[in-house]
C-alpha cells in the first residue's frame, strides 16, 4: 500500500520533504585515509587493488607430508608406501628443503611447500616410524618428535591438498570498488590482499543539543519540575547508528542566546549537521527556529507525519567555505524526534557518509488490531513484529501507547508500521507497509 508524494495544507508529505533534505546535499563529504581494521562500515572513496597474490605462495590446505605425487603410486591402506621423512616446514616459516624422490616432508596447514613437493598427504592416511622402525599410532595429529619415515596408505595426485599462489587474488586486482561500504567480509580482504590502509568518505560530525528549561542530564536530580534527558542520548546513539561521529552539545534552557551560543560553538568546530531537540513548535519558548533564522536560513517547517508535525530544516554556511551545514530541528518528544530522525535525518547522514542504501529496508504485514491515527497526516506506529502468514506478509502488534512521549513502546518496537494520510481507521487483518528498524 505505497502512498504517492503530496501536498497537504501547508504541510509538506514525507517524500517531498526528504527530497527537499537531500538536494541540500551536492556531494558526500572529503575522503580521508584510516586503518582497514577501523573502517568497519565506512564508504571506500577508492579501489582497493590488491598488493599481493593470494595466497602469496604455494602453500599446504592440510596437516601432513608434501611429496611427490608419483611416489605414492600404487598405495594402499594394506600396502603403504614408505617416505623418508626428511625435515618439517611450519606456518610462517620458508622451508629450507628440497623434496626429492622417495622423500616426504612433514607439513602444516598454510605453511609454504617446499620445492620439489608437488601434493599433500593428510596425517590421516599415515602412520610415523620412529628410527628404530617402529610404527606409531596411525593417525596422530601431525605434531610431536620428527618421525624417520612415514608409511603413505593413499595415492594422491598432483595439487592434492595444495592451494595455489594467486588461487583466490592476483596482485593488481581491483578486489573492492569504490561506494563500498565495508562489511568484515571486506574488512577481511582488503586486509588480506595486503592493504593495510584505506580511502574512506570522511564520517559526518553531527552535533546533538537537547532544549528545555524542564530537561536534566539523565542520572541527576530531577528536582520538583525536571525529567531526564532521553533526547540528548538517545540522538547522539542514532547518530553513530547511521555512521556519523556524534558531538554533544548537553542540553541549553528555552533562551534564545544560550542555543546560539551553543550552535556557533558546534559550528566553528567544525559540525558537518546540527541536530537540536524540542523548541520547533509554535509555544512561546520555542526559539529553535528562530536561532535557526539567526545561523543560517530554514527551508521547511512542519511535515504531514505522526507523531513528528514540528520538524524543521534549513541549512547555514561554513565559516571556512564548503558545502552548506545541515541544521535538522526534531520535536522534543522523544518519539517523535526518533521518528523524524528516521525519516529525514538519517538519510540524510547516510549520503553525507557516501551511502547508497538511504532508507531502511521495507516490507509488508497485517494488523494483529485496529488502529486509528489523525486525518491527513501518515502515521509511523511502532510495532512488534511476528511470523509470516502464508502471503509472506509479517504479522505485527502494537509495540504499547502510541503517544509521542511512550519511550517503553519505543524500545520494544522493532518496526514501523505505515498508515497512509487518507486513512484515519485500520481494522484488524489490514495490509500496511513496514519500516524495518533493526536492519541497515
Amino acid at each position: 500500500m505505497t502512498t504517492a508524494p503530496t501536498r497537504g495544507p501547508g504541510l509538506l508529505n514525507v517524500e517531498a520533504a526528504r527530497d527537499l533534505v537531500l538536494a541540500a546535499i551536492p556531494a558526500p563529504l572529503p575522503a580521508e585515509e584510516v586503518p582497514t581494521d577501523g573502517a568497519l562500515g565506512r564508504v571506500l572513496a577508492a579501489p582497493v587493488i590488491a598488493a599481493t597474490d593470494l595466497p602469496p605462495w604455494d602453500n599446504s590446505a592440510m596437516d601432513g607430508y608434501a611429496l611427490r605425487a608419483a611416489d605414492t603410486a600404487g598405495a594402499t591402506e594394506h600396502e603403504p608406501v614408505r617416505l623418508a621423512v626428511v625435515g618439517e616446514v611450519r606456518a610462517g616459516a620458508a622451508p629450507e628443503m628440497t623434496v626429492g624422490a622417495g622423500f616426504a616432508v612433514r607439513i602444516a596447514t598454510g605453511a609454504p611447500l617446499p620445492l620439489g613437493a608437488n601434493a599433500v598427504v593428510p596425517v590421516e592416511e599415515t602412520t610415523p616410524i620412529d628410527e628404530a622402525g617402529m610404527p606409531g599410532p596411525r593417525g596422530r595429529a601431525a605434531a610431536g618428535p620428527l618421525p624417520a619415515a612415514c608409511l603413505v596408505h593413499t595415492a594422491v595426485r598432483p595439487g592434492a591438498s595444495v592451494r595455489r599462489a594467486g588461487d583466490d587474488l592476483r596482485a593488481a586486482t581491483v578486489v573492492l570498488e569504490p561506494g563500498t561500504a565495508l562489511t568484515p567480509a571486506g574488512i577481511a580482504i582488503a586486509a588480506g590482499s595486503g592493504n593495510g590502509r584505506l580511502m574512506v568518505i570522511r564520517r559526518p560530525r553531527v552535533a546533538v543539543l537537547a532544549t528545555g528549561d524542564e530537561v536534566r542530564p539523565a542520572g541527576t536530580a530531577l528536582g520538583p519540575a525536571g525529567i531526564p534527558d532521553a533526547n540528548g542520548p538517545g540522538l547522539a546513539a542514532l547518530v553513530a547508528d547511521a555512521g556519523g561521529d556524534p558531538i554533544r552539545l548537553g542540553v541549553a534552557s528555552d533562551v534564545l542566546e544560550d542555543v546560539l551560543g551553543r550552535l556557533r560553538t558546534a559550528i566553528s568546530d567544525g559540525a558537518d549537521a546540527v541536530i537540536v531537540s524540542g523548541g520547533v513548535s509554535v509555544g512561546p519558548y520555542d526559539v529553535v527556529k528562530l536561532a535557526f533564522d539567526v545561523l543560517g536560513r530554514i527551508d521547511l517547517w512542519r511535515v504531514a507525519v505522526q507523531p513528528g508535525k514540528p520538524f524543521a530544516f534549513g541549512t547555514a554556511e561554513r565559516p571556512r567555505g564548503g558545502p552548506p551545514i545541515l541544521l535538522f530541528g526534531l520535536p522534543g518528544n522523544p518519539v517523535s524526534g526518533f521518528v523524524t530522525f528516521e525519516l529525514f535525518v538519517r538519510p540524510a547522514l547516510r549520503r553525507l557518509a557516501g551511502r547508497r542504501d538511504l532508507l531502511r529496508p521495507t516490507d509488508r504485514a497485517v494488523l494483529a488490531e485496529a488502529v486509528s491515527k489523525s486525518h491527513g497526516r501518515r502515521a509511523f506506529l511502532r510495532v512488534v513484529t511476528g511470523e509470516r502468514d502464508e502471503r509472506g506478509r509479517v504479522r505485527v502488534r502494537l509495540a504499547g501507547g502510541q503517544g509521542s512521549h511512550v519511550l517503553s513502546a519505543l524500545a520494544a518496537a522493532d518496526a514501523l508500521a505505515v498508515v497512509p494520510e487518507d486513512v484515519d481507521d485500520l481494522p484488524a487483518d489490514a495490509e500496511v507497509d513496514l519500516w524495518w528498524l533493526d536492519r541497515a
